[in-house]
């Protein structure tokens, strides 16, 4: 019973993040532009029953703000996480695959990207590709990959010896091939749950450079630059620009974490059932 009862808040939690993740895209669409123009007759509202997120101080409407912004970072980390994805599977496995030297060489790359300050290195890169949204995306996806290829090299170390592996290379089957009808089917769960759990590491990081000012512009809804304005005007006692935007980057990290983990769970045989 225990293990049963565990298992059912496993998938109850699960259900409950994806849940919350579909509302935030829901609303996204459903709420429209206006709550985004400047209206100085509301400016500096509290949170009430017209506007549940209060208003900032040029009477934009917060929770318009915050659920376009948490859009954008939906929108950042899918792209993010799939070409960071893409990256560490093309290195994991080349890694695994190849001479000796290759893998050496790979294994260096992946230790000097984790060992560098990610923020720094994604505000360089950021410079370099023109700032902006295209920079915040190609920062974020080109430094969130080495944890993951680590992962991807071991788990093809583990099966490329396997029996069926071997006898379909004796009987004169390509490399290619055996990758892409063994290999890759065997670690898709791996690669899968770590698209999951990149999520919340990029879409923090896109909110910390936009939170710094080396992101977006200012007119474009995002969490980070929602951050940056309200902190301005928190020593005047307006609180809900700053709390309810960070509280609901928080949740929507912590769903993508939560998913993340519950996959796991359930797809490890040893936890499956605990």
């Amino acid at each position: 019973m225990r293990r049963t009862d565990a298992r059912k808040r496993v998938i109850v939690s699960l259900v409950v993040s994806l849940l919350f993740l579909v509302l935030i895209v829901v609303l996204s669409f459903t709420l429209g532009e206006k709550g985004l123009e400047t209206d100085n007759t509301v400016k500096n509202l509290a949170p009430s029953g017209k506007f549940l997120f209060g208003t900032d101080s040029l009477g934009r409407d917060m929770l318009t703000r915050t659920v376009k912004g948490l859009r954008f970072s939906l929108y950042v980390g899918i792209i993010g996480a799939t070409i960071g994805v893409a990256i560490a599977l093309l290195l994991g496995v080349l890694a695994a695959v190849s001479s000796k030297k290759t893998d050496t060489i790979i294994m260096w790359a992946v230790d000097m990207f984790i060992g560098m300050p990610h923020l720094i290195f994604m505000i360089l890169v950021s410079f370099a590709v023109g700032k902006g949204a295209a920079g915040v995306i190609v920062a974020t996806a080109i430094t969130h990959w080495p944890a993951l290829a680590r992962v991807i090299r071991n788990e093809v170390n583990n099966v490329r010896n396997a029996e069926f592996i071997l006898v379909s290379r004796n009987a004169g089957k390509s490399s290619w091939f055996i990758i892409r009808k063994h290999i890759f089917p065997l670690i898709f769960p791996q690669i899968f749950i770590g698209f999951v759990l990149l999520f919340p590491h990029v879409i923090l990081h896109e909110a910390s450079m936009t939170f710094l000012g080396f992101g977006l512009s200012a007119q474009q809804p995002s969490i980070g630059i929602i951050l940056s304005e309200a902190a301005k005007y928190i020593s005047l006692g307006n609180w809900w620009p700053v709390v309810l935007p960070g509280l609901a980057l928080i949740l929507l990290v912590k769903c993508f974490d939560n998913i993340g983990e519950s996959l796991r769970i359930l797809h490890n045989p040893l936890t499956r059932y605990q």
